[in-house]
């Protein structure tokens, strides 16, 4: 076992309790993207507004962006072309 200091066991303390301490992390919108372009996994967070996912590859910086509105999937995960 590796202990990791500022690392919070979410055995110890609850699941709900480890999203109480990072308000970044609760309630949060993404999607999960492969992006072919670098062969790495990302996730990309809903904008404040709530129209759409934008994110940018970890690698190259590449933008990717996926429209939120009726008809649409509700696919979480997702490849980039």
């Amino acid at each position: 076992m590796v202990d990791i200091p500022g690392l919070v066991n979410p055995a110890a303390v609850g699941a709900q309790s480890v999203r109480a301490v990072d308000p970044a992390v609760a309630g949060r919108r993404w999607l999960g993207v492969w992006f072919t372009c670098c062969n790495v996994y990302g996730r990309i967070p809903r904008n404040a507004e709530g129209t759409m996912y934008v994110g940018f590859c970890p690698r190259c910086g590449a933008r990717v962006q996926a429209l939120i509105g009726e008809g649409g999937t509700s696919r979480r995960f997702f490849r980039t072309e």
